[in-house]
């Protein structure tokens, strides 16, 4: 198997990721917050250590408003929901994921009013029509940092600042960037940070997270027990306990911290300029395939490592599994969660196929992979004929 959708999740994981999980689950019983015994300290201090390595990573310093999540849907709902009401503006782009695009649609018909940055290929975000769109109303912007599509990045640096100068938040969606890309919350306008633990982070499904800056309160998008204030009825009104009801995902939450230790112990621009210079291995490679049509700009260094591509009119879904079947590569085709990128793109019938490597990925399998493309592309073209 040679796999290469690591933006939908990473895999393999380091061992230190797997190895903490373990111990996580052999050796550290208990449930954090739930009792002041040894085995829930235990689990409460390996928490509070992974919400420290995230800070360390994102630049920001209070791990209290680093808030657990199943993932960065999750956190994205969190955010949205806890935030606006019937009433409130909120802008967003073209290109976004459905993790931002159905909770806006439902928010939409709560009352909120939405606003959508129109882009085309090669002009993403139009930061001329967003600078139009606000309006007195204005409470959020949100936008994914990448396009888990094309990997197109965003200019979330101007896109930021923009949104503070007209006094709305901004909530950033580093599902394909985390990990991968720089991001330091000292430096950047952005208010809350969703993220997921299982892509670039390099941690177990399930696990996620939502960062959020002092001058912000959220409505809990859960209510129950955070082993907090348990005489109340109401819910605890501090982080992290008010947006972390119920019980964590202890061993997850340990390879999360895991994986990010990895990371940081690699380097962010290590691991980036790895996958960056396997991309252009396979873009390189796609173009001269005839037939081959490839998405997104050709300055795959200034992108997520991502490879959108389809071979001539072959349904992306049906390239996928010839891929497979033929020579054991693992991509993902479809509409990837995206349709409004697609609908961009002009690819919402057919789809594309999305090449993801990691830095764990050998060039002697990029190698094969273009092989194989070069082979169904040739088979396709003789079934034409």
């Amino acid at each position: 198997m040679i796999y290469l959708d690591n933006a939908a999740t990473t895999w393999p994981k380091p061992q230190q990721v797997v190895d903490a999980i373990e111990e996580a689950l052999v050796h550290k019983g208990g449930n954090a917050g739930r009792g002041g015994h040894g085995a829930a300290m235990q689990m409460a201090r390996l928490i509070h250590q992974t919400r420290e390595d995230l800070c360390s990573l994102f630049g920001t310093d209070d791990p209290t408003r680093v808030i657990f999540t199943q993932n960065a849907t999750h956190a994205l709902n969190q955010a949205l929901f806890g935030l606006l009401q019937r009433g409130d503006h909120v802008i967003t782009s073209s290109i976004e994921h459905n993790a931002v695009a159905r909770p806006l649609w439902a928010l939409k018909q709560r009352g909120v009013e939405v606003s959508e940055v129109p882009g085309l290929p090669g002009k993403e975000f139009d930061l001329e029509a967003y600078d139009k769109a606000f309006r007195p109303n204005t409470k959020l912007v949100v936008t994914l940092h990448a396009s888990n599509v094309t990997g197109t990045l965003l200019p979330v640096r101007e896109i930021g600042q923009i949104a503070h100068e007209h006094g709305a938040y901004y909530l950033l969606d580093a599902a394909q960037t985390a990990g991968v890309f720089p991001i330091d919350l000292r430096r950047l306008a952005v208010d809350l940070l969703a993220f997921p633990g299982h892509k670039g982070l390099l941690g177990p499904q399930g696990t996620g997270g939502l960062i959020i800056k002092p001058e912000i309160q959220l409505e809990p998008l859960i209510y129950g027990g955070t082993g907090s204030l348990s005489e109340e009825d109401r819910q605890p009104d501090f982080l992290p306990d008010a947006l972390e009801s119920g019980t964590l995902n202890g061993a997850g939450i340990a390879g999360l911290g895991a994986g990010v230790r990895y990371i940081l112990s690699e380097g962010v621009d290590k691991i980036r300029v790895r996958e960056q210079s396997l991309c252009r291995k396979l873009w390189n490679g796609l173009r001269e395939i005839p037939g081959v049509q490839l998405y997104g700009n050709d300055m795959v260094e200034r992108r997520s490592p991502i490879v959108a591509f389809n071979i001539g009119e072959l349904d992306s879904v049906e390239a996928s599994y010839m891929l497979e079947e033929k020579a054991g590569i693992i991509a993902r085709a479809g509409l990837h969660c995206a349709a409004h990128a697609h609908r961009m793109l002009g690819t919402v019938k057919q789809g594309v196929v999305r090449f993801s490597p990691s830095h764990f990925t050998s060039e002697e399998e990029i190698e094969r992979a273009l092989k194989a493309v070069k082979k169904v592309a040739e088979e396709s073209i003789n079934f034409l004929i």
